[in-house]
């Protein structure tokens, strides 16, 4: 498991139609403020606070096809204009389990990422996925030096 330390962020939060609205300062807009959406939020955070991602780098919620299937991803960080790190957020109650990985493997089989983290909120975890045989990891990668 990687220890997820979260920075402090004044995140805007508003009501609107009587449900909480998050604004999103990487898409620049008010999405709905779900359990999901919270974690994705503070997630974000981590990667540009801690991590040094580059905002303009990274990706939230775009679709990917498979034939006539669609899907989307949560977060996916670019580096050297390629995919670099794909994040999948769960709400906090939802365990991390092999479908969770499995959903995100999936993804990955289309973006080609060399890191996969996982996360609740409460738990993350990382995975290598450079060779064929993914290995665990104990820290998130580092954008500035890897």
């Amino acid at each position: 498991m990687i220890q997820v330390e979260y920075p402090t962020y004044a995140h805007q939060i508003k009501s609107l139609d009587q449900k909480e609205q998050i604004f999103d300062p990487f898409r620049k807009i008010w999405v709905r403020l779900t359990p999901e959406e919270w974690v994705r939020q503070n997630f974000l955070q981590v990667l540009v606070q801690h991590q040094q991602v580059p905002a303009s780098l990274i990706a939230i919620e775009k679709e990917i096809k498979w034939g006539e299937t669609k899907k989307r991803f949560d977060i996916l960080v670019y580096k050297d204009t390629k995919p670099w790190l794909i994040v999948e957020c769960k709400e906090m109650n939802v365990p991390l389990s092999e479908s969770v990985l499995q959903q995100v493997l999936h993804y990955n089989s289309k973006l080609e990422t060399q890191y996969i983290i996982i996360t609740n909120g409460n738990d993350s975890f990382g995975f290598d996925v450079r060779n064929a045989q993914p290995i665990v990891m104990t820290a998130l990668p580092s954008f500035t030096t890897d």
